[in-house]
């Protein structure tokens, strides 16, 4: 079930996965602000001032709230939106930085101490190798 605190809580993701290379690129902040519009999130006073960049996003912060989102138990549906969410996030200005392969491998070993969500873990896992695979496909 999405509630308006899993919106949210996706939002600051994706602020923070944009900052976890130390800053975010021009195509990075137009799709922030186009999702935090999108979801009505754009004028919230928690989310305004890391959309509009007054306060930098660490890269701890962003894996904090990822854990947060994914709880101890992170159900598949979670597990797809969030890589589909981040994705979206990293394509958007058309390269993979090494610090956001990192947050997706990171995602990888959150769900991974979870052995009873073997399912969710095994579709990361191949959500990655596709993320992997179209990124050196751009490169070529």
């Amino acid at each position: 079930m999405v509630t308006h605190s899993n919106v949210k809580n996706l939002v600051k993701i994706l602020i923070g996965a944009a900052w976890i290379d130390g800053r975010i690129q021009p195509e990075e902040r137009q799709y922030l602000r186009e999702i935090a519009q999108a979801k009505g999130l754009a004028s919230d006073p928690d989310i305004k001032p890391w959309l509009y960049e007054l306060v930098p996003v660490q890269p701890q912060e962003c894996y904090e709230w990822v854990k947060e989102y994914l709880g101890d138990r992170p159900s598949l549906e979670d597990c797809e939106n969030l890589i589909e969410a981040i994705s979206g996030l990293i394509y958007s200005d058309g390269e993979v930085a090494t610090e956001e392969a990192r947050l997706l491998t990171k995602l990888q070993d959150i769900t991974k101490p979870n052995e009873s969500n073997q399912p969710a873990h095994t579709l990361l896992l191949k959500q990655i190798q596709k993320l992997y695979r179209r990124w050196v496909e751009v490169q070529n």
